[in-house]
């Protein structure tokens, strides 16, 4: 009697946005009764241990680095003479530069920032800009001028705006789910959601704060060094995972549905630089959000990829620290070695939390990229003109994550 053939369908695991502790500890479970994962050892060349102020844990943190710089009343003057100058030059905002947004005293205390974001802790929070005092305008062209100072290169956001190519360097973080364009919403940003840990695009991740929330809002981060010292320890095997490749959502891009590239990267050190892992990765890409879910056109994820995502998170809230966003406040983040994550809010009709971000490289301190990342950095930062730089006034969804405008491509 023949026997007959069954095919088995890969399907992607039951995991959500949103992280579900009971089904990450079942999962866990699981996996080490049923699979060798016991005595796995860490992959060839990646380090047991990383020792550096990169890695800490939120517990206590505040007790052994100040994260905060406040500016003086003699920083604030400086600020608005270099902003008369820049306005007085009547360029577009493109042109915004050290040279353009002069900061003579200034200049000093931001490059030690960018100093301590490359080889320090890896974040800090410029405090006190006048938002009050100015238009929308002004305060980003006071924001963007101030961080020239701590990383010169604007990294683009998006290529299109208004229906027209284009290189925008600013992106708007604001609810908009109580707006008209709630349908297109494929992204946690746009809503009042709170956001799971995860890395933005780019070397510096910075966001100013136009405003807060009227509850709720708080920023956390987390050193992802920590993070990888408690995997390596506990868990070598879920390095090795995050360390393959991954197939990434690109939610409908034309010709290229998804891409697949690691998410966990180790450069050894060099004459130059110490040994640095980088991490790399948006969890909605491999589960969907809104507007955009996961595309069943691709390849799903595996249970060893869910275990890690949610390894990831929680380990991220385990070690994290909180930071209150004031108005005013600027918060620089090293995106290679530091990730975020924001709990759920709520707005009033008088309070509403609205930042504006920037992507930000400073090339004197740059660290060098892995090969897989180089295009993606290419789209970032290469042939982005003062010319050519929009900054919007006001939010909008931006193409990749506009669940409308991936279903007109």
């Amino acid at each position: 009697m023949g026997s007959i053939a069954t095919e088995t369908v890969a399907r992607q695991p039951d995991i959500d946005y949103k992280p579900d502790f009971e089904k990450y500890q079942t999962r866990t479970k699981l996996r080490l009764q049923t699979e060798p994962l016991i005595g796995k050892s860490l992959p060839s060349g990646f380090p047991q241990e990383l020792i550096s102020d990169l890695v800490w844990e939120g517990e206590g943190l505040e007790d052994k680095y100040d994260w905060t710089y406040v500016l003086t009343t003699e920083d604030i003057e400086e600020l608005e003479e270099a902003l008369t100058h820049f306005k007085s030059l009547n360029k577009p905002l493109g042109y915004i530069s050290q040279e353009t947004f002069p900061l003579p005293r200034l200049h000093g205390p931001l490059r030690e920032i960018s100093k301590d974001l490359h080889f320090g802790h890896g974040f800090k929070v410029v405090r006190g800009v006048p938002v009050d005092r100015h238009s929308r305008e002004e305060n980003i062209i006071l924001y963007a001028g101030l961080s020239a100072h701590v990383a010169p290169v604007r990294g683009r956001q998006d290529n299109a705006y208004k229906g027209e190519p284009a290189d925008v360097v600013l992106n708007h973080i604001k609810d908009l789910s109580s707006t008209s364009e709630n349908a297109s919403i494929g992204a946690p940003a746009y809503t009042t959601d709170k956001q799971v840990f995860h890395t933005d695009s780019g070397d510096i991740v910075s966001l100013f704060a136009l405003s807060t929330a009227a509850n709720g809002g708080r920023s956390r981060l987390a050193s992802t060094w920590r993070v990888y010292n408690e995997l390596a320890a506990t868990r070598p095997d879920l390095i090795e995972t995050l360390s393959q490749d991954w197939i990434a959502d690109n939610f409908g891009r034309p010709g290229q549905p998804f891409t697949a590239r690691p998410l966990l990267y180790f450069q050894p050190a060099t004459l130059d630089s110490p040994e640095r892992v980088i991490l790399q990765y948006a969890r909605r890409t491999f589960t969907g959000f809104g507007a955009l879910p996961r595309s069943k056109e691709i390849p799903p994820i595996t249970e060893a990829q869910a275990e890690a995502l949610d390894a990831l998170h929680f380990l991220g809230e385990k070690f994290n620290v909180g930071l209150d966003f004031r108005k005013g406040d600027i918060q620089y983040v090293n995106n290679l070695a530091v990730f975020h994550a924001r709990d759920g809010f709520e707005d009033s009709p008088e309070q509403q939390r609205h930042l504006i971000r920037l992507w930000l490289r400073d090339p004197e301190y740059a660290w060098h990229m892995p090969d897989a990342l180089k295009p993606r950095w290419a789209q970032l930062y290469d042939g982005v003109t003062p010319e050519k730089q929009v900054f919007p006034l006001e939010p909008y969804i931006r193409s990749t994550s506009n669940g409308q405008t991936r279903a007109k491509d």
